[in-house]
């Protein structure tokens, strides 16, 4: 179960890099995808924090 966490939180460092690097370079509509891709993100990990430890 780390290993899994620990490669969503590599996915979400990486659209974390993505927006800044769209913020940096004025570009909206990148802008807008990095911060979509990085909810998603998260929406991918609310079930693995909901999930009890076994």
């Amino acid at each position: 179960m780390k290993w899994i966490v620990a490669g969503w939180l590599l996915f979400i460092v990486s659209a974390l890099f993505f927006i800044a690097a769209a913020w940096r370079a004025g570009d909206l509509l990148a802008l807008g995808g990095g911060i979509f891709f990085l909810v998603a993100r998260f929406s991918f990990l609310v079930p693995i924090a909901a999930r009890k430890p076994q």
